[in-house]
């Protein structure tokens, strides 16, 4: 589960998956230590959590953290149990979107102060891949052609007072037509660019945490494999 609170990374993985050598510097084992706030600092590795150290977590990221701390992994016998714990603490949204793809160019877009990618919610009876076409034709008035699923992510934010979780599944496209390209002003978009993979560098220094998630996703996938949107 790849769990953004308040744009803090919180990877929650299944049991028996260990994080990646060098992505933490600090152990705690919920097993023998409390978790308190004074012991997130920088990337930290919490092993042994149960649905009780969850909702601690939760207080903590919710409270005013250090701003040292930079990201969290979770280990747990328990997956599914801590994940319907954390998705039953909020409304669950659900939705999707798309990073578009034009020769050697991605889309981004500019929204409320921060560079985006084009997402929505998902309506009834839509699909999620129907959604992620929708949404970027709408938000950015151009045509794409579908193509896979990149990741999933989950991120919270308050609307009303109201604690929200937007589950959004993404999705690479390539682009049909742009010749009539705009910016929804009715979404709060100002501008819409194609970006070569410097410049969208340098925008994600500008984006949220799980944006630059979705772009380090695409990224390790098209190294791997490239995805195939002519199939």
């Amino acid at each position: 589960m790849n769990l953004f609170v308040n744009d803090i990374p919180v990877k929650l993985r299944k049991p028996n998956g260990t994080p990646g050598e060098g992505s933490y510097n600090h152990i705690i084992d919920a097993k023998k230590e409390v978790i308190t706030k004074a012991k997130l600092i920088h990337h930290v590795w919490i092993k042994n959590v149960t649905k009780d150290d969850i909702q601690v977590i939760l207080v903590l990221l919710n409270s005013k953290v250090p701003t040292s701390l930079l990201s969290i992994e979770i280990t747990t016998d328990h997956y599914e149990e801590v994940k319907e714990f954390i998705k039953k603490q909020f409304k669950v949204i659900k939705a999707a979107g798309g990073l578009v793809r034009k020769k050697d160019k991605l889309l981004m877009i500019y929204r409320l102060k921060k560079w985006d990618l084009p997402k929505g919610k998902k309506e009834n009876g839509e699909s999620y891949p129907e959604t992620a076409v929708r949404e970027v034709e709408e938000e950015c008035n151009i045509t794409v052609k579908l193509g896979e699923k990149i990741c999933t992510t989950w991120h919270t934010y308050t609307m009303n007072k109201n604690s929200m979780l937007k589950r959004t599944k993404w999705y690479v496209m390539n682009v049909n037509d742009d010749s009539k390209m705009k910016p929804c002003l009715e979404e709060d978009i100002e501008e819409l660019r194609w970006m070569t993979q410097k410049e969208v560098y340098h925008a994600l220094e500008n984006s949220y945490k799980s944006i630059q998630f979705v772009f380090e996703e695409y990224y390790r996938k098209t190294e791997n494999l490239e995805l195939d949107l002519d199939r």
